[in-house]
C-alpha cells in the first residue's frame, strides 16, 4: 500500500505537468506581436520598442511593435482583446485602458475581464511644455496668461482620456483655469503640433519630450510628478505653483483573456528580465522613467485600483468622448 502511494505521489505531479509543459514547449516559435494602440512618437510607443528589442534576445524570437491608432487607443486595445490567445499577440498601452471605459458610451472591450496581466512595465512624469513664441516662462506665468485669455489658449491631447488630456484637465481643474483640449490621434501628433505652433501647449510625457526641450523647440515649465526629474533637473515641479498637483503615468503589457497561464508566467519572467537589465534601466533612466517590471497579480491589483480612481475622478468632472 505505500508503495503505490509513493507511485502516486510521484506520478500525478508529473502526469498534470504534462500539459502545461506542452503549452510553453516550442514557445515562441514565430515573431510575437506588441500592439501599440497609439501613432508613433508617444510614451507607449517609445516604451515598447524598448522592451520590443531587450524580449526578442530573451525569447529568442522577433518582437514586433504594430501601432494600431484611433479612437483614444480604442482601435488597437480591441484587435488585442479579439485576437487568439496563443501568447503571440499582446498589448501595450497605459491610462486609456482604464479611462476609456468611462469616457465612451459604449468600448468594446472590458480592462479587467478580456486581459490577462503580464507586468506594469515603467512610470513616468509629464512635463507642461510651450511653443518658444508663448511669452510665459514659469507655471505662474501660464496660469496668469490663461485667466487674463480665459478659453482662448489650446493644449495638444493625445485624444479624449488620454495622459495628455487628463493631465491638462488636472490643471484646469486646481488652477481653476480653462486651457481647452484639442485632441490630435496620439501623443506624437500633438507634440509635432505644439513643436510647429499649431497649439500653443502640451502636457505630454516627459520621456517623449525631454529631447525637444533640451534642443530648445519647446520650452518647460514644470513636471507633473511631486519632485524635480532627473531628466530635466532643471524644471520645476508643477505642485510648486499648484498645490496638490500630481499625475505620474504607467505603461503596462498585457495578453488576451485565455492565454494559458504557463505562458504567462513566462512572458512575465521574460518581460521583467529584460525591463530590470542594467542597460535597461539606464535607458529608461535617461528618458526620465523609473522601470517597475512587476508581478503579473501587482499588475492586476493596480488595474483594479486604477479603474476605482478614474472612474470616480471623471464621473465628477463630467468628462465624456463622445
Amino acid at each position: 500500500m505505500r508503495r503505490e502511494w509513493l507511485i502516486a505521489v510521484l506520478v500525478i505531479p508529473a502526469v498534470f505537468a504534462g500539459p502545461a509543459q506542452a503549452q510553453t514547449d516550442g514557445y515562441p516559435s514565430k515573431p510575437v506581436r506588441i500592439i501599440s494602440p497609439f501613432p508613433p512618437g508617444g510614451s507607449v510607443d517609445l516604451v515598447a520598442r524598448l522592451l520590443a528589442t531587450k524580449l526578442a534576445e530573451s525569447l529568442g524570437q522577433q518582437v514586433i511593435v504594430d501601432n494600431r491608432s484611433g479612437a483614444a487607443g480604442t482601435i488597437g486595445t480591441e484587435l488585442a482583446a479579439r485576437a487568439a490567445p496563443d501568447g503571440y499577440t499582446l498589448l501595450a498601452n497605459t491610462l486609456p485602458l482604464v479611462t476609456n471605459m468611462f469616457l465612451f458610451s459604449r468600448v468594446p472591450y472590458d480592462v479587467l475581464n478580456d486581459f490577462a496581466p503580464i507586468s506594469l512595465l515603467a512610470s513616468s512624469p509629464n512635463v507642461a511644455t510651450v511653443h518658444p513664441s508663448v511669452p510665459v516662462h514659469t507655471v505662474r506665468e501660464l496660469i496668469q496668461l490663461a485667466k487674463a485669455r480665459p478659453g482662448q489658449l489650446n493644449y495638444a491631447s493625445a485624444g479624449p482620456g488620454t495622459n495628455p488630456h487628463i493631465a491638462g484637465e488636472l490643471f484646469n481643474y486646481l488652477a481653476r483655469v480653462n486651457l481647452v483640449a484639442v485632441h490630435f490621434k496620439g501623443g506624437g501628433p500633438g507634440l509635432i503640433a505644439t513643436m510647429s505652433g499649431e497649439v500653443p501647449i502640451c502636457f505630454t510625457n516627459i520621456a517623449e519630450t525631454s529631447t525637444y526641450v533640451k534642443a530648445g523647440r519647446l520650452r518647460a515649465l514644470g513636471v507633473s510628478s511631486l519632485q524635480r526629474s532627473p531628466a530635466l533637473p532643471n524644471v520645476p515641479a508643477i505642485a510648486e505653483s499648484v498645490p496638490g498637483y500630481e499625475f505620474v503615468s504607467w505603461q503596462a503589457i498585457v495578453a488576451p483573456r485565455g492565454t494559458p497561464r504557463p505562458i504567462l508566467q513566462l512572458l512575465n519572467e521574460r518581460v521583467v528580465k529584460s525591463m530590470r537589465s542594467p542597460d535597461q534601466v539606464q535607458r529608461f533612466s535617461d528618458r526620465g522613467m523609473d522601470v517597475v517590471g512587476s508581478s503579473a497579480e501587482e499588475l492586476g491589483a493596480h488595474l483594479k485600483s486604477e479603474v476605482a480612481k478614474w472612474g470616480k475622478v471623471i464621473k465628477e468632472r463630467g468628462m465624456k468622448a463622445d
